[in-house]
């Protein structure tokens, strides 16, 4: 019986233009302080096929109802992104929330997760080194290389059934 099961997500995309996120610069963004509605933040992007944009401060601590409206809908991400609200627990440890794009919070984000992992590129985990992210749904493993990044997570069967046709 498969208890877990591992997906290459593929390599994260660090250019800016690519992500989207209007930074000015062709350099990745991280930890870059950036104003967004009128505060300022420290922002990492990445696209993990889609936009991310992961704040490093205890997700506890914010409102994610009015604050994850304001970063999905910033000016300086012209379609929109994720949010991930992240605090690190410890070496490859890290506890997540999620603000994803056109659907409000989320117990569980699989891109998000590999996104959040952008701590290595912050000095906050290990590259090449199983970081544990958790999640209100459970919990990921996030593996960043040098050229993809591997997730993860627990295969528990939630449903059967039958199909008629």
């Amino acid at each position: 019986e498969t208890t877990s099961v591992r997906v290459d997500m593929g390599a994260p995309e660090l250019a800016p233009k690519k992500i989207p996120v209007l930074s000015g610069t062709s350099f990745p963004v991280v930890g870059r302080e950036t104003e967004i509605a009128g505060g300022k933040y420290a922002i990492t992007c990445v696209s993990m096929g889609n936009p991310h944009c992961v704040v490093f401060s205890d997700p506890d601590a914010w409102e994610i109802e009015k604050t994850g409206p304001l970063f999905e809908n910033a000016p300086i991400f012209p379609e929109r992104t994720n949010t991930e609200f992240v605090k690190v627990l410890g070496k490859n440890e890290l506890k997540m929330r999620v603000w994803e794009r056109g659907s409000g919070e989320t117990w569980a984000c699989g891109t998000g997760a590999c996104a959040a992992a952008a701590a290595v590129l912050n000095g906050y985990a290990a590259r090449n080194e199983d970081i544990l992210v958790r999640l209100r749904g459970g919990e990921l493993v996030i593996r960043w290389t040098e050229d993809t990044v591997y997730m993860t997570g627990a295969a528990t069967l939630v449903f059967t059934g039958e199909v008629e046709v």
